[in-house]
């Protein structure tokens, strides 16, 4: 369990960089669209050198998969675009702060129906009070 709430440790830390990164360089060149391309055609290399060294095959099932679950490329595209495009004038902390409070909603409805194929986890009062308590919490040092 360490190993994997370390890995996710790594990515949180990892989206205001990547924010921070690809807005400015949209600013620098003066387009969020040209910057969220140049980002996802690293992403891309980078994803596909580590599909080709952990098994290419997998690739070749995704033909058989639900088309829904393409969505997912929709969805980093909006938020890459997105992101590179507010931070700039909303800041940084201000758009991760609705970032973060998007994935509170979204991950908690996930978790209640077990959609996705999730592992299903109750919507409980306890529940409920925790991710208000750390939506109030990322809200507290964004007003600091």
């Amino acid at each position: 369990m360490l190993h994997y709430a370390s890995i996710m440790l790594l990515a949180g830390i990892g989206i205001p960089l990547l924010a921070a990164l690809n807005a400015a360089l949209g600013v620098r060149i003066g387009s969020p669209a040209g910057a969220a391309a140049i980002l996802f055609t690293v992403a891309f290399i980078a994803a596909g050198v580590i599909a080709l060294l952990t098994g290419p095959h997998a690739i070749l099932k995704a033909a058989d998969a639900p088309r829904h679950l393409f969505l997912a490329g929709l969805l980093v595209a909006f938020y890459v675009l997105s992101i590179t495009y507010v931070a700039p004038h909303f800041g940084i902390g201000n758009a991760v702060f609705f970032v973060l409070l998007g994935q509170l909603i979204s991950a908690a409805i996930i978790d209640q129906f077990g959609l996705f194929g999730a592992r299903p986890s109750p919507l409980t009062m306890t529940r409920a009070t925790g991710i208000a308590v750390m939506a109030l919490g990322v809200w507290i040092t964004q007003k600091a």
